[in-house]
Order: C-alpha cells, then sequence, then structure tokens
C-alpha cells in the first residue's frame, strides 16, 4: 500500500473517534443532574421548660391518732386494720364495771346531797318564822342561812361529780371522730390502756393528696407551676391538683423537701397508698420548636430555615421569628408548622431551585 493511502485511513479513524466523542459529550450535558441528599428534621412545637415528673405515694390529708379519754382494760375491739368506719361508730369499749359503780356512787351523793339541802331550806323557814316572832336571834338566822348555801354548794358538786362520772363511763367507748379507714390498730382485748394512749390511727375519706419529695433546683418551679396527678393503677387517667404544703425544711438523709398536692375531686374508691406521679408545668409556658442551630440560613435579611417536601424533593425557604438560642438549639416560635421537614445540616451549599432527598443520618 502507498504511503497516501496509509495517512488517509488515519484521518478516517480520528474523524469517527471525534463523532464518538461529541455525541458522547452531548449524552451527558443533556442527563438531569442528580438530587442532593440532607438530613432533616420534623418540626415539632413543645413547652419551652418542659414538663418534671416527681413520683409519690397517695395519702390522706388529716391522719389522727384516736385514744380513750380514760385508762382501763380493754373489753372489746370492734375494728380491724384497712377497715371503713362512719363518724360515731364504736371501735373499741374498755371494761366498764368500775364506771359504773362511780356513777351509782355519784347519783348517791346527788340524792343525799338534795335531801340535806331540803331539810337546811325547811329549817331555814322556820328560824325565819321565828326571827320574824321574836323567838330567834339574829345570830342562829344567820347560820341556818350559812348551812343553806352550804348545802346548795354540796348539791352541785355532787351533781358535777356525776356529770364526771357519766362522761368517763361514756369515754369506756371509743368513736371514730369522721368518716375514715382505719390504718392501724394498737390495742388487743385484754390489754390495759393508759389515758391518751394512741389505740388507733384513722385516715380521712375527705381529702387525699399526693405526697412527692422535690429536689432543691425544682422548689422555686413547683411552687409557682400547675400540677396534675396520675395514678400507676389507673393508666391514662389524671387529676388536677394544688400545691397545699411546702417542707420548709429539707430531709437530712435524701436532701429534697416533702410536698403535699391535694388531688381534686378523687374518685370515692381511691385507695391510700397507691403510687402516684405528680407533673408539674409552667403556667405560662409558650410553645416552642427546637431545631439545631446548624438549620438556620441568614444572608442578611433574617433567620430562615430549608424546608423539604417529601413529595417532590423541592425546597422552600422560610423565615422564621426566633425566641432565643440555647447551648446547640435555636428555639423557633413562629415561621414553620408542626410536621414541616427542616434541612439541618449544610443549608449555605442549597438553592431553592435544587431537588433533594432525604437520607437518615448515620450514627
Amino acid at each position: 500500500m502507498s504511503k497516501p493511502s496509509i495517512t488517509a485511513a488515519a484521518l478516517a479513524l480520528l474523524l469517527a473517534a471525534g463523532a464518538g466523542a461529541c455525541t458522547e459529550g452531548k449524552g451527558k450535558a443533556d442527563k438531569p443532574a442528580e438530587a442532593r441528599a440532607v438530613i432533616v428534621q420534623t418540626v415539632v412545637f413543645e413547652p419551652r421548660s418542659p414538663s418534671r415528673t416527681l413520683v409519690g405515694t397517695v395519702r390522706p390529708r388529716i391522719e389522727s391518732d384516736l385514744g380513750f379519754r380514760i385508762g382501763g382494760k380493754v373489753a372489746a375491739r370492734l375494728v380491724q386494720t384497712g377497715e371503713r368506719v362512719r363518724a360515731g361508730q364504736i371501735l373499741a369499749q374498755l371494761d366498764a364495771v368500775d364506771l359504773g359503780l362511780q356513777r351509782e356512787q355519784a347519783e348517791a351523793e346527788v340524792t343525799a346531797a338534795r335531801a340535806s339541802l331540803a331539810q337546811a331550806d325547811a329549817e331555814d323557814k322556820r328560824i325565819a318564822t321565828l326571827r320574824r316572832e321574836g323567838w330567834s336571834t339574829a345570830s342562829a338566822f344567820d347560820r341556818q342561812r350559812a348551812a343553806v348555801e352550804e348545802a346548795r354548794s354540796r348539791l352541785s358538786r355532787a351533781e358535777r361529780a356525776l356529770s364526771l362520772s357519766s362522761n368517763s363511763l361514756d369515754y369506756a367507748a371509743l368513736r371514730a371522730d369522721a368518716d375514715g379507714v382505719i390504718t392501724t390498730a394498737l390495742i388487743e382485748p385484754g390489754q390495759v390502756v393508759a389515758q391518751g394512749q394512741t389505740a388507733f390511727r384513722l385516715a380521712r375519706l375527705d381529702s387525699r393528696e399526693a405526697v412527692v419529695s422535690v429536689p432543691e433546683a425544682l422548689i422555686d418551679r413547683v411552687r409557682s407551676a400547675k400540677a396534675s396527678v396520675a395514678l400507676w393503677s389507673e393508666p391514662g387517667k389524671t387529676f388536677n391538683a394544688t400545691l397545699r404544703e411546702m417542707s420548709p425544711s429539707a430531709d437530712p438523709a435524701t436532701r429534697t423537701y416533702q410536698a403535699r398536692f391535694t388531688i381534686e375531686k378523687p374518685p370515692a374508691d381511691l385507695e391510700f397508698g397507691l403510687t402516684a406521679t405528680v407533673t408539674v408545668s409552667d403556667r405560662e409556658n409558650e410553645q416552642v420548636a427546637r431545631l439545631p442551630l446548624s438549620s438556620l440560613f441568614n444572608q442578611g435579611t433574617g433567620p430562615s430555615v430549608y424546608v423539604v417536601n417529601p413529595a417532590d424533593g423541592a425546597l422552600t425557604l422560610k423565615p422564621v421569628d426566633v425566641l432565643g438560642y440555647e447551648a446547640r438549639d435555636v428555639l423557633i416560635r413562629g415561621g414553620v408548622t408542626a410536621g414541616e421537614q427542616v434541612v439541618t445540616l449544610g443549608v449555605q451549599k442549597l438553592d431553592v431551585s435544587q431537588k433533594v432527598r432525604i437520607v437518615a443520618p448515620t450514627n
């Protein structure tokens, strides 16, 4: 083959390669740009100061120690621990034999005092008559008047002694002073008890409270917060509560302060000792959305965020109302709605004309 023929063949190969390269370049230019991968966070509005929960127990507001007002031997115990009682119901009785004898003695003293007063009064009338007729002296009249007053005082003293003995006989029966539940019984039949010794502990039913221990850091917040009570035995049911009492001093062992929350409108069958959760939250607590600081985009026109449409990957730049900043988060109170997807990383490299795809963050 001659030299000109070789040159023509090489030129043909070069032209074919150039045409192929042009076709490949045109195909690449027509291919759409790949969607940029982004990490997003769902907008959730919640109170700026999160609620705090404290675990405690349900207790009665008033729990009284009941005891006999006189001493004696226990004849009968009529109630058991855990039993519900009504006001005026007899809980226990003392042996009342000696008390009955004391009352009979007091009644006899009253009868004798009345007889003495009647005799002294009759004698006083006779002496008064003799005194008017001149047959009696003034000193005899005065002595008889003094005897009448003494007899009248003796009768009054005997009547009061009878009242005291009647009360003592009545005190032999220990009665409940209010509707409630017997939480503790400390006496048994045959036991000799002293005056005022605790026999029963009665928890009243008219009010129930949740008793919790409050850490030092939450004292001021608990005092001004609104509270609700939830029972572990009845999940999903809550009751409004009001702080009634806060201990002025800390427990020396736990360094916490005891707080008592009155449960509003508790059910009648709410048992004492149940575990309760008290939730406290600020009364005026603004709703905010917490987003990472890296989600903010600002080019001098104010803070904004990129919101992603999950359906087509389109971006929207929305101005937001920033309430404040924390260590890693920005608090947003407006500009976005709950449930929207906000880009949290690389917002400086995005543009609203771009398409993006959501990816899960890697740990």
